[in-house]
């Protein structure tokens, strides 16, 4: 997960899955926190074996609500139970500073409001103590009660693993995850109370999410045969409690048709009015900002299960269980089984002001600083365009790297503005223009515009602001400026009017079909992707093939498409304005097909050859 601020709490309701699952037992599936207690209830006294219980969860996960009313049911029928807290297994708070101090920098020259920090690639037991690891399994197995029960995140950890005759996986919503903890109610590993929010998300992201989603991924295995149920948190708080089974049919079954994420709107001091309007959103979601589409670590999926209902599962979850269908054995290899592009619209429609003057660091830099496993570079597309729309793209003519950054430190360190219009160059923005901005690349979406943007696989807030025209951000503080880190990375060679040669490509017509075409608008030899552009007429369509790549496709213009699998046309989803849809590369050969009454433009991404 990166780091999401200001998630408005609202959940999309367009944005299902319809899934037949005629071969869905009904028993299988239970919906709502009271069905759910009285489900496992049965399980544990259908027998009078002694059984021994983990309930293990992502971090933001809440166990009470299950597990009380649970202990009182067995209460009620002579079922005697025990409970162990997996919290004890952490060490201290100072301990676990000491050991991750390395991760966590605290180096305000360099970054002033410490939000940066390197991933914490270990496992969740390296965070615990070894002899409270040893203590608990003497514990468990001395205990004589019939149930015991052993909750809490990192209860399921490798060394514990063999004890349990029943893993029960509690997992939550990134963006459920995040505004509990702005609520106060989580805290990190170790912690007795929550940290401030801002230093509590940072820790998350390094190293409480690290090792908690790595622990969720090893559940999924074949081989772990313990884990038997998996709840899924849906957004009124409510539990829907599926059998391994039932969620191994739900996410296959998801994996092999189109299918669209639920998005997260997220404000921001320059956020606009374009998405919140064409989506219909509620009138106090005001300056949306960004528009997380298809963030893989901070979206979801949601499921309309027909004749059950709806379930809800972090995307992130999805990825780990059906990455081979998802993505392709290329890619799940070639990535390390994470999805490697992230797709979001920036909107600064009719907004207060430009996105920051702002560069992202390279590869190496993000390997070498931040420990992690890609790039992130991006690219823009604009979708949508008011009065003065243009995009900042490299140095004017003349002006140097050194130039700029003498310019920048000075502004940062006066409070004073910056005249940026006559150090960066500006790019007109027009509708359907495609820019490629590989890292180093000094640039900023500018006011009055929608862009969709694509990046790759580094999800993270890289984003080094180099100027911001003195802005306080949404609690009235000063923005942070990053000019340690930008001055780094920033690429000196992208200057007016090379830039615009190498970065901003002509479209190249790849194939045309009676009155549907396909046009390439942008590939760099810097980026692994390549985005293309389908037009389509009224009633039109055009056959593609993932050929073992998957494939995004976000309707740009027009009224809707559908997006159907040639073999089996039930597996489709319709496509509205502004929606994305990602194509499973299991799926094989589709067509898009133009069902409004007016051109259907649709962006595609899909990642180019190894």
């Amino acid at each position: 997960m990166s780091f999401m601020f200001n998630p408005h709490p609202y959940d999309d309701p367009r944005a299902v899955n319809h899934l037949p699952l005629p071969d869905l037992a009904p028993e299988s599936i239970t919906f709502g926190t009271r069905a759910t207690v009285a489900a496992l209830t049965r399980d544990l006294t259908k027998t009078s074996k002694r059984r021994v219980i983990a309930l293990e969860g992502y971090m933001g996960a809440e166990f009470a609500d299950v597990l009380n009313p649970v202990l009182q049911a067995l209460a009620l029928q002579g079922v005697t139970a025990e409970v162990f807290d997996a919290t004890r297994l952490y060490k201290t708070s100072a301990e676990l500073d000491a050991q991750l101090a390395s991760h966590l920098p605290n180096d305000r020259d360099q970054d002033p409001v410490l939000l940066f920090g390197k991933l914490f690639h270990c496992s969740f037991e390296d965070l615990c103590r070894a002899d409270a690891i040893t203590a608990l399994r003497d514990q468990v197995s001395a205990s004589s009660a019939t149930v015991v029960f052993v909750v809490g995140c990192g209860a399921a950890c490798t060394p514990l693993r063999d004890l349990y005759d029943t893993i029960i996986y509690f997992d939550v919503t990134p963006k459920r995850a995040i505004l509990r903890a702005k609520a106060g109610l989580v805290a990190n590993i170790g912690d007795i109370h929550p940290r401030p929010f801002k230093e509590l998300l940072r820790r998350f992201y390094y190293v409480d999410f690290e090792v908690a989603g790595a622990l969720r991924k090893s559940l999924f295995a074949a081989d772990c045969t313990t884990f038997t149920y998996y709840i899924a948190r849906q957004s009124d708080g409510e539990c829907t409690l599926l059998t391994r089974a039932a969620f191994d049919l739900t996410l296959s079954s998801l994996s092999a048709r189109p299918y669209r994420c639920r998005p997260v709107y997220i404000e921001g001091v320059w956020g606009g009015t374009f998405v919140q309007k064409a989506r219909n959103l509620p009138a106090h979601m005001a300056k949306v900002a960004w528009v997380f589409d298809l963030i893989p670590l901070e979206v979801s999926i949601v499921a309309d299960i027909t004749g059950h209902g709806q379930v809800e599962f972090p995307y992130f979850t999805f990825v780990q269980k059906e990455g081979l269908n998802l993505m392709g054995p290329e890619t799940v290899k070639r990535f390390g089984g994470y999805f490697p592009v992230r797709l979001n619209y920036d909107d600064t429609w009719h907004a207060s002001g430009n996105m920051s003057i702002q560069v992202h660091p390279t590869r190496d830099y993000c390997i070498e600083q931040n420990g992690e496993p890609g790039p992130q570079d991006e690219s823009y597309y604009v979708v949508a365009t008011a009065h003065g729309a243009k995009t900042y793209l490299g140095f004017k003519e003349g002006v140097t790297k050194e130039t700029f950054m003498a310019e920048a430190r000075r502004s940062e360190r006066e409070r004073t503005p910056m005249d940026h219009d006559a150090l960066i160059h500006a790019v007109p923005s027009v509708p359907g223009t495609q820019l490629m901005l590989p890292g180093g690349t000094i640039h900023a979406s500018g006011q009055n515009q929608v862009v969709l943007e694509i990046g790759s696989l580094t999800v993270g807030s890289y984003t080094y602001k180099l100027y911001d025209y003195l802005r306080a951000d949404l609690d009235g503080n000063p923005r942070p400026i990053h000019t340690h880190h930008g001055e780094a990375v920033l690429d000196a060679r992208k200057v007016a009017p090379d830039v615009v040669r190498e970065l901003v490509p002509e479209p190249r017509l790849l194939r045309q079909d009676k009155d549907a075409s396909e046009w390439l608008v942008g590939e760099h030899d810097d980026i692994y992707f390549s985005l293309r552009r389908l037009d389509l007429a009224p009633g039109a369509q055009l056959e593609d093939d993932t050929a073992g790549l998957f494939h995004v496709l976000a309707l740009i213009d027009g009224e809707s498409v559908v997006i159907e699998s040639v073999d089996d046309p039930t597996k489709c989803y319709r496509a509205d304005y502004l929606d994305m849809v990602v194509v499973p590369a299991s799926l094989g050969a589709y067509v898009v097909r133009n069902t409004g009454r007016q051109p259907a433009v649709v962006h595609k991404t899909r990642l180019k050859h190894a």
